[in-house]
């Protein structure tokens, strides 16, 4: 699967020098052009990394960072003409994980994204289950959103779990029943239902989906979310 990228620069033309090298090397690419579209990206795209410029329109890209960290750890990259020592510093305050100042050799940025990717695929264990806000360690059975630890009882962690690994595919209750619960007994709907309530108020993020006159999925990034 490709690596996707987020750039947010409100240079069309910096865009066009980062993008068409990125996609030739594989990856996914998307852009935005000023700090609210680049914010509104992250929350609709499950990205591996962002290339993000500090002078933007809307949101400066200092905000934006300070925003993403109190959801996420995913890489970022400060793009700037800004190169001073105390502006790479404010840089890293914000925990920025690296810093390309302009005008910038695309060698050099195709590098650095292959490092902090190759280094974020590393630091994650193999058991973690990441979907959004979410982070699930099947070892640990932990569960936390946006950065909070969410405490689930056995079987909405199983629910949870089953979920995450399934994206995209409809369980019906009976499903639920046999593969969390362990059993066939088509007649504890209201078992199900109840522990699916209770999973969506402690999460506190409305990813678990009702399919009507059907059952319930969490679906794959991007896809058409039905209401419940």
């Amino acid at each position: 699967m490709k690596k996707k990228i987020l750039i947010v620069e409100d240079e069309p033309a910096i865009q066009k020098i980062l993008s068409e090298p990125l996609t030739f090397a594989g990856y996914e690419v998307i852009a935005a052009l000023d700090g609210l579209e680049g914010i509104n990206m992250f929350h609709r795209h499950d990205f591996d990394l962002i290339l993000l410029d500090i002078m933007l329109p809307k949101i400066d890209g200092y905000t934006i960072c300070e925003m993403i960290r109190q959801e996420s750890q995913i890489p970022i990259i400060l793009l700037t003409a800004l190169d001073t020592e105390d502006e790479q510093v404010k840089g890293f305050d914000k925990l920025a994980d690296d810093y390309i100042t302009k005008p910038f050799s695309i060698k050099l940025v195709l590098k650095r994204v292959e490092a902090l990717l190759r280094r974020a695929s590393s630091n994650t264990p193999p058991d973690t289950v990441r979907y959004r806000e979410i982070t699930l360690s099947e070892t640990e059975r932990k569960v936390a959103v946006s950065g909070n630890e969410v405490s689930l009882t056995r079987l909405e962690f199983e629910i949870l779990l089953l979920f995450l690994k399934n994206r995209g595919r409809v369980f019906t209750r009976d499903d639920l029943l046999n593969l969390v619960w362990g059993y066939d007994f088509a007649g504890d709907e209201k078992g199900v239902n109840f522990h699916i309530m209770n999973l969506r108020k402690k999460l506190n993020v409305d990813y678990i989906e009702t399919v009507r006159g059907v059952g319930y999925r969490i679906a794959k990034e991007n896809s058409k979310q039905f209401k419940h």
